[in-house]
């Protein structure tokens, strides 16, 4: 007797619907031709692009574009690298522009990063939520990157972001989820008026087990890009974290057993002879 297999249900952001939970970066690969192919492996139908960073010629003549099937992938344009809500508004403009010009889908949305400073690439609360306010009233979808603040992440769902991302750890720092306790509070006071509002985890994350932790907590999906690219071998790596956003979204929609102190049998006793045991 077979028994059918659960399914991963979409990841639903704004206007956008995807069968992947998981969203992969485009840089520090270290060619295209890897790139395409981690990519191709991770399952992911939405990458990010990072506007203001990315040079889409490569040292070798390369174009960027030429190895992203843009009819297969939704391009999600981010505004890294900016320390200012002006900055990150004229960016995320700029990645409107180009992407309409290449009638893809993402023209529409932006994963919005504003940082405080160099050393840490922690997100700047006060500039974060300036420009989520600026570009909702732009009519931009907002997936803002923030800290796992939880008040700093509530406030930025109240001026309208479409997403809010904590992070699990700094960003490229492998740490992965550093304050699971500080996270599950973002999803409760993300989720308490709507159970289907989408948390990414974004940053942080260096190998799979990172993906199922963030996913067994709650999250909705993960964002993820040097775990995969700097990985001795993106491709197996880009595999593992694919099947690791299945791993987690399963078992968090299965429901865990309660973390008790003492033992349980795993075999019942009732029936069972008495036998001496000891104190």
């Amino acid at each position: 007797m077979s028994v059918d297999s659960p399914s991963v249900s979409p990841l639903k952001v704004g206007t956008h619907a995807f069968t992947s939970r998981l969203i992969v970066g485009t840089g520090k690969y270290a060619d295209y031709d890897v790139m395409r192919r981690a990519l191709d492996v991770s399952g992911t139908e939405c990458i990010t692009v990072a506007v203001r960073r990315e040079r889409l010629i490569d040292a070798a003549g390369n174009n960027l574009l030429d190895f992203i099937d843009t009819r297969r992938y939704t391009i999600l344009p981010n505004t890294a690298g900016c320390f200012n809500a002006d900055d990150a508004v004229r960016v995320a403009r700029l990645g409107r522009e180009i992407l309409a010009q290449m009638n893809n889908p993402g023209a529409d949305w932006v994963k919005l990063e504003v940082l405080g400073d160099t050393r840490t690439l922690l997100p700047d609360p006060v500039e974060s939520l300036r420009a989520t306010e600026t570009l909702v009233a732009e009519g931009f979808q907002v997936l803002v990157y923030t800290s796992d603040d939880p008040v700093v992440a509530r406030r930025l769902k109240q001026a309208g972001a479409t997403s809010v991302m904590p992070a699990g750890s700094p960003i490229g720092s492998g740490q992965g989820v550093l304050n699971p306790n500080a996270l599950r509070i973002c999803l409760e006071y993300l989720k308490e008026d709507d159970p289907d509002y989408p948390v990414i985890v974004d940053a942080g994350v260096g190998t799979a087990s990172d993906v199922t932790v963030a996913m067994e907590l709650g999250a909705d999906g993960v964002l993820l890009n040097t775990g995969i690219a700097h990985a001795a071998d993106p491709i197996r790596m880009a595999q593992a974290m694919r099947l690791a956003a299945e791993s987690g979204y399963h078992a968090f929609h299965a429901g865990r057993i309660a973390k008790k102190l003492y033992a349980t049998a795993s075999s019942p006793t009732e029936g069972v002879i008495a036998t001496s045991r000891k104190a």
